[in-house]
């Protein structure tokens, strides 16, 4: 049902673990993602703790997925001397390429815990349906298709 489209994320890893740039502004960082089939909808849940509901930003073009997201740092720098910093601030991003069997228009997104999840409806077109079958000596026959 998707592909992803992060082929370098483990350089990055590798990069942020070399040369310490995990707590940089600019890079933009990952955010984990769990992917799976609940019924008649896709569900993608994306771990963003402590971000902000206002800060995310959900951008579908044709069938690419775009979730960003900013983590500002909470306490003034000239008001607070910084002990430690391990939480990764600034932009995070994440595309998702969304197959054509799902229905992009009807997205539907919710935050809760610092997890952003989104729903997507499986498309009608996809779902399996029954034809029946016209026979000129049998009568009509349903097959499952």
């Amino acid at each position: 049902m998707l592909m992803r489209t992060d082929p370098f994320r483990e350089l990055d890893r590798l990069t942020q673990q070399l040369f310490g740039t995990s707590g940089t502004w600019s890079r933009p960082a990952m955010m984990p993602m769990d992917a799976y089939r609940e019924g008649d909808e896709y569900v993608i849940a994306l771990d963003l703790p402590g971000v902000s509901p206002d800060a995310i930003d959900i951008d579908v073009e044709r069938n690419m997925l775009t979730v960003k997201a900013e983590r500002r740092p909470v306490a003034k720098a000239d008001a607070v001397q910084l002990e430690l910093s391990e939480r990764p601030l600034g932009v995070f991003s994440r595309q998702v390429v969304l197959a054509d069997t799902l229905d992009v228009d009807h997205i539907k997104a919710d935050y809760d815990a610092g997890v952003l999840t989104l729903r997507i409806p499986i498309a009608e077109r996809a779902k399996p349906r029954k034809i029946a079958i016209g026979s000129a000596d049998t009568g009509r026959t349903e097959i499952s298709g």
